[in-house]
């Protein structure tokens, strides 16, 4: 262990640089660290709860699994002759800066008005930096397993989201860029008030 931390320290390093980045930057747009209601939570299992997006995992970690297990697939593809650990930041960094944009007035409105997120307040920070760490565990399995074992994970993660909880990576991107209303509706299906 202590071998792989000296050979991976500037990785490392950089890394929590970029976490902290982050961390900062939501602060400073007047997110807090555990959510509106201070409470910390490991675990929010229901998208429809106002803490949703608050505690540190909820069904949509599993998303970011996915982004890193794309990311890894991407950047591979165009930046192999890159070192892993810069490729990895490069992935953290594309993940990051999505963090602090999906938690801007812009994605939250428009998470709002397109999706079935109706109450979503933005992601608290720890929530924020878990999706980060999410993530980072996705493109570290794409990098340890073989192809056919990613593509049948993001199939596994996709596909079981879509059965929990009517939502997913795929519908997630749809809704925020061609929002459907009959898609919108079959989502509502089980929320409450509906």
């Amino acid at each position: 262990m202590i071998g792989f931390l000296k050979r991976h320290r500037l990785t490392i390093l950089l890394s929590v640089l970029i976490l902290a980045v982050v961390a900062v930057a939501e602060f400073a747009a007047g997110r807090s660290f555990f959510g509106p209601d201070g409470r910390f939570g490991w675990w929010e299992p229901s998208i429809w709860s106002s803490a949703n997006s608050q505690r540190v995992a909820d069904a949509y970690t599993f998303s970011h699994i996915i982004h890193g297990i794309l990311f890894y697939a991407f950047l591979w593809w165009v930046a192999r002759k890159l070192p892993l650990g810069w490729i990895f930041l490069i992935a953290l960094v594309i993940e990051g800066g999505w963090e602090i944009l999906e938690n801007s007035p812009l994605i939250i409105d428009r998470y709002r008005e397109a999706t079935i997120a109706q109450g979503y307040v933005g992601d608290s920070v720890m929530n924020s930096l878990a999706d980060c760490l999410a993530m980072a565990l996705g493109f570290l399995f794409a990098w340890r397993f073989p192809v056919w074992a990613s593509v049948a994970l993001v199939l596994v993660l996709e596909i079981g989201c879509l059965l929990w909880v009517r939502d997913n990576l795929t519908l997630n991107v749809v809704m925020l860029v061609w929002p459907q209303d009959a898609l919108k509706e079959w989502q509502s299906v089980g929320a409450p008030g509906v």
